[in-house]
């Protein structure tokens, strides 16, 4: 018990939120298995704040959101609004919008990948599974050219390779994809980015 404390009182402050937070949040993605068992794309009028789709259904990004909204307390389809009013211009003009949507906004992720990059998340992209910790979130292009997005696992195959938390279309699934497609992020979540996205989506 001694050495639980000292080693709490070591990890105080940002230090304790680095170590436990990825641990939530792969828990909170872990826990969507089984519950989220639909692909389901369709644009949907959500609630506002904290809108969100039947939870048996989903996309990729579905699984972030809800990940960050159970875990950290985080409400991105907040945090993409708020950002994206602030500097419209600052994000993907793909959709031919003049204005932020926020049914839709958050659960596209080139949006996301916006959001994560101004709050200082993103990574230089490195090969091998030792780049990539548990808590990572990681974005790809699937053939035909489609984003996806999903969660590093604290879970590794036999050869060291992350597994990723997902849904690539067959509901939220623990799969071992993380070098399948092409990377195109890499973002980690630390105390200041927590707390960046705090201020907008808490």
């Amino acid at each position: 018990m001694r050495t639980l404390v000292l080693i709490l009182s070591l990890l105080s402050g940002p230090a304790l939120a680095a170590a436990t937070e990825p641990s939530r949040l792969t828990q909170a993605a872990r826990e969507q298995v089984g519950v989220t068992v639909i692909y389901d794309p369709a644009y949907v009028a959500l609630e506002f704040p904290g809108g969100d789709v039947p939870r048996d259904r989903g996309v990729c990004t579905d699984v972030v959101i809800r990940a960050l909204r159970d875990g950290w307390g985080i409400d991105l389809q907040l945090a993409v609004n708020r950002d994206m009013t602030a500097d419209f211009a600052a994000y993907p003009a793909l959709w031919g919008l003049s204005r932020p949507d926020r049914n839709i906004d958050h659960r596209r992720v080139p949006n996301l990948q916006a959001l994560l990059a101004r709050v200082g998340a993103a990574l230089p992209l490195e090969e091998g599974p030792t780049a990539w910790l548990p808590g990572d979130i990681v974005t790809w292009t699937l053939p035909g050219g489609l984003p996806h997005i999903g969660i590093v696992s604290d879970r590794r195959t036999l050869d060291g390779t992350p597994l990723i938390l997902h849904n690539i279309g067959a509901g939220a699934r623990e799969e071992d994809i993380l070098f399948a497609y092409p990377i195109t992020g890499h973002y980690r979540l630390g105390a200041p980015e927590i707390a960046r996205l705090r201020a907008l989506g808490a």
